[in-house]
């Protein structure tokens, strides 16, 4: 952590699972502020106890500041001396934003558009923002808000050389704010049938401390307009669904199919045929780099490129599809699962918990 020694970081949308996975990564560090920025005044509070009495000996190295980034002069007032930002504040379900797709662009584009405007103008020395694989090929309004987010990001790269702005793109963060495994856990608990939308659909999948590893990548490794991809697995609705009902003695048989949700793909896509022609591999993930040509597009007529790389989309589809034995190691690899597993409030009192070296116990 030595290229944050002293220094200030700003997290936006920072009382999220995103933000707080970075704070229990980061408090423990010679880091010298992080400063969490969102409009939740209630989250805020909560996340202020909850570290206070987690971490007390850490708990001054994190400021929170009162703002939507949707107002840009909210957040000019929280950057100043801030030397680094993680921006993550968006809308991410994909049903609210199919109803309210202007909000989506007011949040995730606009927004974007405000955080890199108040960077630059303050001199942040670096920008990273959050984005997903349903910017890409985006069939509803979340992506479509998230693609045009990117393309904020790219050009807005283009006019700074002082601010570091890099992009990164990754799939479903297991066990997130809002994500469907914390929702089977609480069907099991009722009693009630584990729901899926569609069994053949398929996701990347990562962990959070994942996500801030890949932020960080992006972070050290980025150069300015670069999209930065992890080299995730991917697995089926269904497997992951099962892998759900072996690790808390649900019932399989009962995983009932309640069909496709406004805006839902079938699979997933974390880069393009497009952007593989320019990708570069670099061993566990992908850089996209900017374009750097101008808007000079004449000399284009007759001059082109004929070099491309041979690799091809990257989806969901086509990365490796992990088994239920490997979804379920993966899931019970998280601390939420681990919490949740340790309760003995669960069916009755009784969880049988397989853990990660095939041995069986009884909770």
């Amino acid at each position: 952590m030595s290229l944050f020694s002293g220094k200030t970081l700003m997290i936006t949308g920072g009382t999220g699972s995103f933000g707080n996975a970075v704070l229990y990564k980061f408090l423990h560090t010679d880091i010298g502020e992080i400063r969490i920025f969102s409009r939740d005044e209630k989250k805020q509070d909560d996340m202020r106890h909850e570290f206070q009495i987690k971490m007390p000996r850490a708990a001054d190295k994190i400021s929170f500041y009162i703002g939507d980034v949707r107002d840009l002069q909210s957040v000019e007032n929280a950057i100043h001396g801030v030397d680094y930002i993680f921006h993550a504040a968006a809308l991410k379900q994909v049903p609210s934003c199919e109803f309210f797709p202007i909000e989506a662009v007011k949040t995730n584009v606009l927004g974007t558009e405000n955080v890199l405007t108040a960077a630059i103008n303050e001199g942040v020395k670096s920008v990273v923002c959050l984005s997903t694989d349903k910017a890409a090929y985006p069939v509803n309004a979340m992506g479509t808000s998230k693609a045009m987010m990117e393309k904020v990001i790219v050009a807005k790269s283009r006019t700074t050389k002082t601010t570091k702005i890099c992009c990164t793109r990754y799939g479903n963060v297991m066990c997130s704010r809002g994500s469907v495994i914390p929702l089977w856990i609480e069907q099991i608990h009722a009693g009630t049938p584990i729901t899926i939308t569609d069994g053949s659909m398929t996701r990347f999948i990562m962990s959070l401390e994942e996500a801030v590893d890949l932020v960080l990548f992006a972070f050290e490794q980025g150069e300015s307009g670069d999209i930065l991809v992890r080299k995730a697995p991917a697995c089926t609705i269904q497997t992951q669904a099962e892998a759900v009902c072996e690790l808390f003695n649900g019932d399989k048989n009962s995983i009932k199919v309640i069909g496709i949700r406004h805006g839902e793909k079938m699979f997933e896509t974390l880069l393009t045929n497009e952007e593989c022609a320019c990708a570069i591999d670099m061993g566990n993930y992908y850089r996209v780099p900017c374009d750097k040509r101008s808007l000079n597009y004449d000399k284009y007529f007759d001059k082109g490129d004929s070099k491309r790389n041979t690799l091809t989309e990257f989806n969901s589809n086509n990365t490796r599809l992990l088994t239920i034995e490997e979804v379920k190691a993966k899931i019970a690899d998280l601390s939420y699962i681990q919490k949740r597993l340790s309760q003995k409030d669960l069916i009755g009192g009784k969880i049988v918990c397989p853990i990660l070296d095939g041995k069986r116990t009884e909770q």
